[in-house]
């Protein structure tokens, strides 16, 4: 594969008929990125006073538009840790309760149902906290320039907050209903719901049926960012990966 091809543009800026210097352009092209830098040079023993043209831009070709570009954009530091430490709560909280269904020892099971209500607890924090987060940042710039792709990214989004939001708000529910109270770390928390055995059996139908449609929904969220990565090498991935810029 030939190497990436290289060259600078000059420009010089003048203010009046003194020249000021000149702002240099290098441009990269990459198999798959095209890197544009864009610094100000200056003559000898002069002050920059233009210190807002530093800038560097990755650009991708898309596959849809031989024209088009994506700008590689990083999400905020703490909007990608958040959904990271997320991700990490809902394997530990599948795991916790796949493994109680394959034990009998009855001090396990309620170790490992303690574990799960615990991690299911957390999750809600998080999920308000990314909410919050979204909220306060306002309006973040897209990944993607396609208007279906940004709907469907919205739509999925809104109803992955939702199920997270539900999921673990019916779980502590059933709890109440089941007649045991919910604890976080050593809080005994209000209940939502007063004993009752029927509402019982039907929150844990809820609580199983929105489980499958979370993990149906985290499956479809999984295979786009896979198919935006390998396929259309837009960098939607790369966004939120939590070892990224600023």
């Amino acid at each position: 594969m030939p190497g990436p091809l290289r060259w600078s543009t000059a420009v010089p800026m003048s203010a009046g008929a003194a020249p000021k210097g000149c702002v240099v352009i290098s441009t990269t092209f990459h198999p798959h990125r095209v890197t544009h830098r864009t610094t100000t040079a200056l003559r000898p023993g002069e002050r920059d006073e233009w210190p807002s043209l530093h800038e560097e831009r990755h650009v991708t070709p898309t596959s849809e538009d031989a024209t088009g570009v994506v700008t590689e954009v990083h999400r905020p530091r703490g909007l990608r840790w958040l959904h990271w430490i997320t991700v990490a709560c809902l394997i530990a909280v599948a795991a916790l309760a796949l493994v109680r269904d394959q034990v009998a020892g009855r001090l396990v099971r309620q170790w490992l149902l303690e574990g799960h209500r615990h991690t299911g607890l957390l999750i809600l924090l998080l999920a308000c906290l990314r909410i919050g987060l979204r909220l306060r940042l306002g309006r973040l710039p897209p990944v993607v320039h396609s208007p279906l792709v940004r709907v469907a990214s919205t739509l999925t989004h809104a109803a992955l907050y939702v199920l997270l939001l539900a999921l673990p708000l019916i779980g502590w529910a059933l709890s109440d209903a089941e007649g045991k109270p919910v604890h976080l770390f050593g809080w005994t928390l209000p209940a939502l719901v007063a004993d009752d055995e029927d509402l019982a059996d039907q929150l844990l139908a809820w609580h199983q049926n929105i489980a499958w449609a979370l993990l149906a929904l985290v499956l479809l969220h999984i295979g786009a960012a896979l198919w935006h990565h390998f396929v259309k090498r837009d960098g939607v991935l790369r966004s939120m990966w939590p070892a990224g810029k600023r």
